[in-house]
């Protein structure tokens, strides 16, 4: 069912897009559509880029890869949120203060995490060596898509936005949020296509044909991940606020530790009916989202994985990646709408951060689904032969950080 309401709402959105684009093409002498598509079609371009540079970059060097998106992004934050104190609107005021307190939240995280940041790495290497020549090619075609899907939908949210009316708040809002959903699931797609070849590989060293994966992922896992889609960032976001609250409460305020402890309990709960984890299995063995989710979460408390998929710093690598492309691309267009047409600045720069976060998400979904299926393919058999001793030092390393 998920999978034609994706298909319904996509062709429905797509030809508002079209309407507003064509809409805002005509109606371009009573605006000023040149101080509009400027900057925030140069910020999409910018996404692309920064886009293929990062999945290279990590490609490369993961070790250094790793520690640059770990310092650079709380200064790219940090930059984005000064640039929206110069915007000075309300609007953008309040979202400086956020900036700018995610930033400080950031370098804290940073410090605290870098002593995992050698056997992170060292997973992060094992993950994606030996990647097959084709995967090469397809990884930056999916980047480029993204890009020019990105710049049509931005152009059709600049039709709506020059008009200022009540319908075309609806109309921004009805394309932000199937932008958002469709990226997710692009990124998806790509999350369940690698993590399926990179299982097969660690699993049984078996090479499955990209071609074959990707045909088998478009025909039975869609309606997964459609919903795994919706389903995955909401309760991530509530298990890393609970994780958050648990760390900041340390143990310093009974009250609040108490409550940290119960909001925490329930995080972990919820995590195993829909975790990234799962996504392996949904390309693997055809299942469900939830199903897989609960498959794979139970899998790794049997084995008392828990403390080390906690540990694992792959999700927070690639979401700072896709926070400091989003924080360059918001400082490319915010800073250039502010020249030229200042009361433009607030939503190009808005709109920039989202599609260069978005973008960057689905150029390092290959990384995540490679640790992905590194990490369930040994959680099923850790003694096979396929595997080296990466994960039982870096298991030995946190129970030496811990101890």
């Amino acid at each position: 069912m998920f999978k034609y309401l994706f298909y319904a709402q996509f062709l429905v959105v797509t030809i508002l897009e079209f309407y507003l684009i064509v809409r805002g093409v005509l109606s371009a002498s009573q605006s000023h559509p040149k101080e509009w598509y400027t900057p925030v079609l140069s910020s999409v371009a910018c996404a692309g880029i920064i886009g293929l540079a990062l999945q290279a970059f990590t490609w490369f060097d993961p070790w250094r890869a790793f520690k640059a998106t770990f310092y650079l992004s709380p200064v790219f934050t940090c930059a984005y949120g000064v640039l929206l104190v110069c915007i000075d609107t309300p609007g953008s005021s309040a979202m400086s203060v956020f900036a700018l307190a995610f930033s400080v939240f950031q370098s804290l995280y940073a410090c605290w995490v870098s002593p995992r940041f050698h056997h992170a790495s060292r997973i992060l290497t094992v993950s994606i060596a030996d990647t097959p020549p084709k995967l090469k090619t397809v990884i930056p075609l999916s980047i480029s898509i993204c890009t020019l899907y990105s710049a049509f939908f931005m152009s059709g949210i600049g039709g709506a936005s020059m008009a200022r009316t009540k319908l075309n708040v609806l109309f921004i809002f009805l394309s932000l949020g199937s932008f958002t959903w469709t990226l997710h699931i692009a990124r998806n797609m790509i999350n369940v296509t690698i993590s399926h070849i990179k299982y097969m590989k660690f699993a049984s060293g078996a090479q499955v044909e990209l071609k074959t994966v990707v045909k088998n992922s478009a025909k039975y896992s869609m309606g997964s991940v459609c919903i795994g889609s919706i389903i995955v960032p909401v309760l991530g976001l509530i298990r890393g606020s609970a994780r958050a609250i648990s760390l900041v409460s340390g143990g310093v305020d009974e009250f609040l530790f108490s409550c940290a402890n119960c909001c925490s309990g329930v995080a972990d709960r919820i995590v195993g009916y829909g975790n990234r984890w799962g996504f392996v299995q949904v390309g693997v063995y055809k299942k469900g989202i939830v199903q897989g989710s609960m498959d794979t979460w139970e899998m790794f408390r049997r084995i008392g994985f828990e403390k080390l998929i906690n540990a694992d710093l792959t999700s927070s690598f690639c979401f700072l990646c896709g926070v400091s492309a989003g924080s360059i691309c918001a400082l490319v267009g915010g800073s250039w709408a502010l020249i030229i047409h200042k009361s433009y600045a607030t939503e190009v720069s808005l709109y920039a951060f989202l599609t260069g976060y978005l973008v960057t998400r689905v150029a390092m979904a290959w990384i995540q689904a490679s640790v992905a299926g590194y990490y369930v393919a040994y959680a099923e058999n850790p003694q096979s032969q396929q595997f080296d001793g990466t994960i039982p030092d870096y298991i030995q390393a946190l129970q030496r950080l811990q101890g």
